[in-house]
């Protein structure tokens, strides 16, 4: 797979999380979809923020690219959300430290246990049948 296409694809899916993330929170407080715009704007900032920061690491790397990406998105979001008033109740603060920590960090570790499980010496023998 080409560098570029891994990036999109890694890209995609942190979108991905994030849209869904945003989605649940609004739901979840019974707010209608008016707003989630507005919500998602200072995620979506730290998100981009984070994956300009990594750089031109491995997309897929769970904390030299996926760390990077949480900590900007979870920051920069609560920032951004604090600068143009919206709550940044503790409660709000831990639920999201929590939720994007297992977004953008749990789907990077389950690639590397899939690739690593899949160039683990048993799986090549395993293939090689």
């Amino acid at each position: 797979m080409r560098p570029s296409t891994r990036r999109g694809i890694a890209w995609l899916i942190d979108l991905l999380l994030l849209l869904v993330f945003v989605a649940i929170g609004r739901a979840s407080h019974g707010e209608d979809a008016g707003g989630y715009a507005l919500t998602l704007l200072p995620f979506l900032v730290g998100l981009q923020s984070g994956w300009l920061l990594a750089g031109r690491g491995n997309p897929f790397a769970v904390l030299r690219f996926g760390g990077v990406v949480w900590i900007s998105t979870l920051v920069l979001g609560m920032l951004l959300r604090a600068a143009i008033g919206q709550g940044i109740a503790p409660a709000f603060v831990v639920v999201t430290v929590i939720l994007l920590a297992v977004s953008f960090l749990g789907w990077r570790l389950l690639v590397a246990l899939v690739l690593r499980a899949r160039s683990s010496p048993s799986a090549i023998r395993a293939r090689r049948r």
